[in-house]
C-alpha cells in the first residue's frame, strides 16, 4: 500500500468528515451581534381543525417564547387563518372541532406570548363568515383583545374598525422605536382589505409622525406562488344547514362586495407608500417573493409563507410540519436574512436533520435602500 494511497484515503475521510459536520444540526441563532428578530407566523387553519394538531400551535408558541432573548425577537406577525371555519358547530370530513373550539385552540396558543413578546394575528378568509350578500362577521374580537397582552397595549398606536363598525385588531399598527437606530411601525390590514381600510393605512403611513419609520405591512391574500400579485374577484363560501354524506353543503361563491385582491392592496396602498418596505402574506400554500419599487423610489419586498399543505396536505397531514420564518433584521440597517425552521422537527434528534428548509425559496436575503 503506498502512502500516495493513504494520503489519498486520509483526505477522502477528511473530505467526508467535513461534509458530514457541514450538515450537522444547528439550532437557531443569530448570525450577527446586535440583530433582531421577526418571527412570521403562516397559516394556522389545518392544525387548528383537527384536535390531534392543535397542541402543535402550543409547541410553536412555547419555541418562540424559548428564543425571545437568543433570538432578540422584538415582534410576532402571523397572516391570518388563524382557524378553519368561524360557523362550525357541526363536525364533518373537514376536521372535527367547532368553531368554538378553534378559537379556543388559537388563543390559548397566542396566550403563550402574553406578557413575553408583542404580535399581531392578522385575519384571513377563513376567519369570516358571510351572508347570502357577502356581509362578512368573525369571532376574532372576542378572542384577540387589545387588554390580554400589556406589551401590544403599549406599542399600539392606531386601529381602525370592522365591518360592523367596532374599533377591533383587525387593522392595527404598533410602533416599536430605536431599533438599531431605525423606527418601526407594524401594521395589519384584514383579508380582502375594503377601502375604508386601506384609506385608513394609507394615511396612517403617511402622518408626519411615522414619515421616517420603516413599515412591515402582515396581511393575507397578496402574493402567489409565482410570485404575482392575486387578481381577480374576491369571493367566500355561505355554509348550508346540510350535512350530507359527511359533508357540510356549500353555496356557490358569493362575490363580497368593497373587498380588494393583492393587484388592489398593492396599487391603493403600499406602492404609494414611501415608507412601507417590508409585506409579509399567508393564503396560497407555499413561497413567493417579489421585490417593486414604490413612490419613493424604494424597493418593497413582499414575501408569501403558508406551510398548510405541508406535513401531509389538509385532511390526513399535521397542519403544517410547524414551519415558522424566521426574520434577522442585521445591525446595519439594511440587510435582513429570512430563514425557514421547523420547531416541531428541531425539537428531537431523530428529526433535527429535516428542521430547516435550506433552498433558495426559504432561505434568503433581502436588502432595503
Amino acid at each position: 500500500m503506498t502512502k500516495r494511497f493513504i494520503s489519498s484515503v486520509l483526505l477522502f475521510l477528511i473530505a467526508a468528515n467535513l461534509s458530514y459536520s457541514q450538515e450537522k444540526y444547528q439550532k437557531p441563532v443569530l448570525e450577527q451581534k446586535g440583530s433582531w428578530s421577526l418571527i412570521m407566523v403562516p397559516d394556522l387553519q389545518n392544525y387548528a381543525k383537527w384536535g390531534r394538531n392543535q397542541p402543535l400551535m402550543d409547541l410553536m408558541t412555547a419555541w418562540i417564547v424559548d428564543n425571545i432573548d437568543s433570538l432578540n425577537i422584538k415582534m410576532v406577525m402571523g397572516v391570518g387563518d388563524l382557524v378553519n371555519n368561524d360557523e362550525k358547530i357541526t363536525n364533518d370530513y373537514d376536521g372535527d372541532q367547532t368553531t368554538l373550539s378553534q378559537w379556543q385552540a388559537v388563543s390559548k396558543a397566542f396566550a403563550k406570548l402574553d406578557g413575553k413578546v408583542p404580535y399581531i394575528a392578522a385575519t384571513g378568509n377563513h376567519d369570516y363568515s358571510i351572508d347570502r350578500e357577502g356581509n362578512r362577521t368573525s369571532h376574532y374580537s372576542e378572542f384577540f383583545t387589545i387588554d390580554r397582552n400589556h406589551l401590544n397595549q403599549k406599542i399600539l398606536v392606531q386601529n381602525s374598525r370592522n365591518e360592523q363598525g367596532k374599533p377591533t385588531l383587525e387593522n392595527a399598527a404598533y410602533e416599536i422605536k430605536g431599533l438599531n437606530g431605525k423606527d418601526y411601525l407594524f401594521m395589519t390590514v384584514e383579508n380582502a382589505p375594503r377601502d375604508t381600510v386601506l384609506t385608513w393605512a394609507k394615511k396612517v403611513a403617511a402622518l408626519e409622525q411615522y414619515k421616517n419609520h420603516r413599515v412591515i405591512l402582515s396581511t393575507h391574500e397578496y402574493l402567489n406562488t409565482k410570485d404575482v400579485h392575486t387578481n381577480g374577484e374576491i369571493t367566500w363560501l355561505y355554509w348550508q344547514p346540510y350535512n350530507i354524506n359527511n359533508q357540510i353543503q356549500k353555496s356557490p361563491r358569493i362575490k363580497l362586495p368593497d373587498a380588494t385582491n393583492g393587484k388592489g392592496v398593492w396599487e391603493k396602498l403600499v406602492q404609494p407608500s414611501s415608507n412601507i418596505e417590508l409585506v409579509l402574506c399567508g393564503h396560497i400554500s407555499g413561497e413567493g417573493y417579489r421585490s417593486d419599487i414604490n413612490k419613493a423610489g424604494k424597493p418593497v419586498h413582499q414575501v408569501l409563507f403558508d406551510a398548510q399543505s405541508m406535513g401531509g396536505g389538509h385532511l390526513e397531514g399535521n397542519g403544517g410540519d410547524g414551519w415558522l420564518r424566521i426574520l434577522e433584521f442585521f445591525p446595519d440597517g439594511k440587510t435582513v436574512k429570512v430563514k425557514t425552521f421547523s420547531p416541531l422537527f428541531g425539537i428531537s434528534p431523530t428529526t433535527q436533520k429535516f428542521a430547516w428548509k435550506k433552498d433558495a425559496r426559504n432561505e434568503l436575503t433581502i436588502k432595503f435602500d
